[in-house]
């Protein structure tokens, strides 16, 4: 790794920190200049300290899974805290990542269609426990589904629908395309088992959740979506479609290649199941997303969820099914789900969780709600989830350490 960009608190602003290589012998090859002996340097602060930590291990997990680059931020509840990029986003091209370069965030995105679900079971739609098949609308049903064994929506958000996983993957530079969200459902909607049975990552649920947030709004999801998720929460840089201001900044994803190891480009895929995670973000979008999930659903004057309404998402929903599908590990006592979120507890704070991994893309996101800390990852690498997941631990550990509560 030859470069890495830091954005860090300085004096109550931020200042960016770069560096490479030749700073240790000066910009113009010469030795650098000491600092006065009777100029002490600045006492680090706690946010430095952490970082100084965090570092070595972000490089560690760099090299040991193969990641090409990542950028890493940490928040608490009143904003970010520092944020860095490392690595370089196009191999080919030695292009360094930096903290405005755009990835694909996979399944981190499940749990803000689960705000615009939950918006609209705050307005009077829906119950969680009410049937889904009374709300589908004319043409689509669930195939297999007993009348005594209905699908509910608490099912759909905690992977117990009995729906599969499905993807359904197209190139995006190839000749076909995702069906339109009613074809698709339509055509697939069904359950290979009764619901609440067992556990089962669903991209198709969250694909049907797509389509309900749009019976019950009357908007097109992808506009409910912008409008009423990401705005609120000043989330600008984040689209189901890059725009080309996003492409300029697009990192390649990468695969290890399965004769010589090394990282080679593989296809950009879309897929059938787009609403459960094909969307593209930075992190700093990712931060406020995090920074949303340790509130009581406001931002600033804004309501977006209730306060009721984000404790139950935070809360384990089945404890049956305890520590099913926590990716890379994650998770300490009573590890599961809660309205989407992975949701865990240790010594009495309360953290969540989710991952997001298509081919050559793995994201990460967590907090700790009950001390208001969290930290988000995007990369271009390939099932990157336990190197990520081992960064998580260590840097919510370090800022209950070092700064022990959010602002």
């Amino acid at each position: 790794m030859k470069r890495a960009h830091r954005d860090r608190p300085c004096g109550g602003r931020r200042v960016s920190v770069a560096w490479t290589a030749w700073l240790a012998v000066g910009a113009l090859g010469g030795a650098a200049p000491a600092l006065p002996a009777q100029i002490a340097p600045p006492a680090p602060s706690g946010v430095d300290r952490v970082v100084a930590r965090l570092e070595p291990e972000i490089r560690r997990a760099m090299i040991e899974g193969k990641i090409p680059s990542l950028t890493v931020a940490l928040t608490d509840r009143a904003g970010t805290l520092w944020s860095g990029a490392y690595g370089e986003s196009n191999l080919w091209a030695r292009t360094p990542a930096t903290r405005e370069t755009v990835y694909l965030i996979g399944s981190t995105f499940k749990a803000q269609s689960t705000v615009a679900l939950l918006q609209q079971m705050e307005a009077g739609a829906f119950a969680l426990d009410d049937p889904v098949r009374n709300y589908l609308g004319e043409g689509i049903a669930i195939r297999g589904e007993a009348p005594d064994r209905p699908v509910t929506f608490r099912h759909l958000l905690t992977h117990t629908s009995g729906m599969p996983a499905d993807f359904g993957p197209h190139p995006v530079w190839g000749e076909t395309a995702p069906l339109p969200l009613g074809d698709y459902l339509r055509d697939s909607l069904r359950v290979v088992r009764p619901p609440g049975e067992a556990f089962e990552y669903s991209n198709m649920a969250y694909t049907l959740i797509a389509h309900l947030v749009e019976r019950f709004s009357g908007v097109p999801y992808k506009r409910y979506v912008r409008e009423r998720v990401w705005a609120p929460l000043g989330m600008d840089d984040t689209a189901f479609e890059p725009t080309p201001a996003m492409e300029e900044r697009l990192a390649v994803p990468y695969v290890p290649d399965e004769k010589t190891g090394r990282n080679a480009p593989t296809v950009r895929l879309k897929a059938n199941v787009w609403p459960a995670g094909i969307v593209y973000g930075t992190i700093h979008d990712q931060a406020a997303w995090v920074r949303f999930n340790l509130g009581d659903g406001s931002v600033g004057d804004v309501r977006v969820l209730r306060p009721e309404t984000m404790d139950e998402m935070h809360r384990l929903q089945f404890p049956e099914f305890e520590g099913q599908g926590m990716g890379g590990g994650w998770g300490y006592r009573h590890p599961g789900y809660g309205l989407t979120w992975w949701v865990s507890e240790r010594d009495g704070e309360r953290f969540f969780a989710h991952s997001g991994s298509v081919p050559g893309y793995t994201a990460f996101v967590s907090g700790n709600r009950t001390r208001g800390f969290g930290i988000a990852l995007l990369t271009n690498g390939h099932r990157a989830h336990p190197h990520l997941v081992r960064i998580t631990r260590l840097a919510l550990d370090l800022m209950a350490e070092e700064l022990e509560r959010s602002r």
